[in-house]
């Protein structure tokens, strides 16, 4: 996202690194690093920042919603299985709380 695609307010819109690599033999792309340590480090704390963000917004959902886990966790220890259609129907008689956009 921060490098690739340039989703960073504080890098701007700009791709960093050159890309390497061959998809089609199975490698992973690798880039080649053409920026300073200085871009090095804000590009991990915007990485971290990101990964915070998501970890955050996360629990904030399972916490919110904890009741329903809670009546999933119930359903699975009494019948060891849910299918799509009980767990579809526990979420729309439940007080889902969904995610706030960030």
């Amino acid at each position: 996202m921060v490098t690739r695609f340039g989703m960073s307010d504080r890098l701007g819109p700009v791709a960093l690194g050159r890309q390497q690599g061959n998809m089609f033999m199975g490698r992973d792309i690798m880039a080649e690093r053409d920026f300073s340590e200085e871009t090095a480090a804000t590009i991990d704390d915007e990485v971290r920042l990101l990964v915070e963000q998501a970890y955050r917004r996360a629990k904030d959902v399972l916490v919110g919603n904890r009741h329903v886990l809670d009546t999933l966790a119930d359903m699975l220890v009494e019948k060891e299985t849910v299918d799509a259609d009980e767990l579809q129907n526990l979420l729309a008689t439940s007080d889902v709380k969904m995610a706030t956009i960030a």
